[in-house]
């Protein structure tokens, strides 16, 4: 980094952990130098000003080289390390696939949904993943078929479509790309695939079992809550969202819930607010569940009603679409 840019500002919360590796980085509060690191010293052998919001403003004095990490990232693997149970090296095996072949996994740990799955069972879903290569044009997952495997993109893109009575060619859901992740729906709510996922280009995909995924993905990323917890949910500004098809939706709905079927989720997921807690909802919980994952693994603070809305005492009334 060059002379005289920044680090980082005073009141930023960057979530980032600095090491000065070489060269002068003054450390100053509201305009005051408070403190001098130089590269290589005692000093700069530790992180440089910790805690967030960062309480000084971290300028590069002359030419400097630095480290910075992801800090949640890095939380993870010093966890891992100080469990003496993950080795680096079977972890280089498995991604022996180019040059960006560790970006899938540090894009899934830097996903608020993974700070909730404990470390010994990050552990576990990265040494039980099974890496397949697959051709473009090649159909990983077919609409109707029985769910086995959750996958992770490590290489390559992805389009996600689903077939209607209306086109046999499909409708294009989402793209996807490294770092993403599909499948979970038909795990999690014990039913067939309800798309088709084709490769666009020829790629690399990590897979884990349907029986590994429920263990170690699914209990932990999702959070129940009964009819009472719900509605407080929603009058503290939540809002109940709908995973059924618009058929039932019309039939029979939450008052002021909105309608968003499961297979359309990827594709609407713009449309709803990260700053909004949602109460996925259905009539048994299955689909809500599958719905709830994908929301939470994108970032949504989301939530399953527990047994369905025909079993909650909710507000019910003829729904709006």
């Amino acid at each position: 980094m060059a002379a005289g840019r920044l680090l980082f500002k005073q009141g930023e919360n960057d979530k980032r952990t600095v090491w000065v590796i070489g060269g002068l980085v003054e450390l100053s509060d509201e305009g005051r130098t408070v403190g001098l690191v130089k590269g290589g010293s005692n000093e700069a052998r530790s992180p440089l000003a910790p805690g967030q919001p960062r309480k000084y403003t971290a300028k590069a004095s002359e030419d400097i080289n630095y480290l910075s990490i992801d800090s949640e990232l890095l939380d993870v693997m010093i966890t891992w390390d100080q469990t003496g149970s993950y080795e680096v090296g079977d972890l280089q095996a498995q991604l022996n696939t180019g040059e960006d072949a560790g970006d899938w996994m540090t894009t899934l740990l830097q996903t608020k949904a993974f700070h909730r799955i404990p470390p010994a069972n990050l552990q576990a879903i990265f040494m039980r993943m099974q890496q397949t290569q697959y051709r473009a044009g090649e159909v990983v997952i077919k609409q109707g078929d029985d769910g086995d495997f959750f996958y992770a993109i490590v290489k390559g893109r992805c389009q996600v479509t689903r077939e209607t009575p209306l086109n046999k060619a499909g409708i294009k859901l989402a793209e996807l790309t490294v770092g993403e992740t599909f499948g979970e729906e038909a795990l999690i709510a014990d039913t067939k695939r309800n798309a088709t996922v084709t490769m666009i280009t020829e790629g690399v995909l990590m897979r884990l079992k349907k029986d590994d995924f429920r263990e170690l993905m699914n209990e932990p990323l999702l959070q129940w809550v009964d009819d009472v917890k719900a509605k407080e949910i929603v009058a503290q500004g939540g809002k109940w969202l709908d995973v059924r098809l618009p058929s039932e939706f019309q039939n029979l709905a939450i008052e002021d819930s909105i309608n968003m079927p499961l297979y359309f989720i990827r594709l609407k997921l713009n449309t709803l607010d990260k700053n909004t807690p949602y109460v996925v909802v259905c009539d048994t919980a299955r689909r809500s569940s599958a719905g709830a994952f994908i929301l939470v693994e994108r970032g949504f603070d989301a939530y399953v009603l527990k047994n369905g809305i025909t079993k909650a005492n909710v507000p019910l009334r003829r729904g709006n679409s």
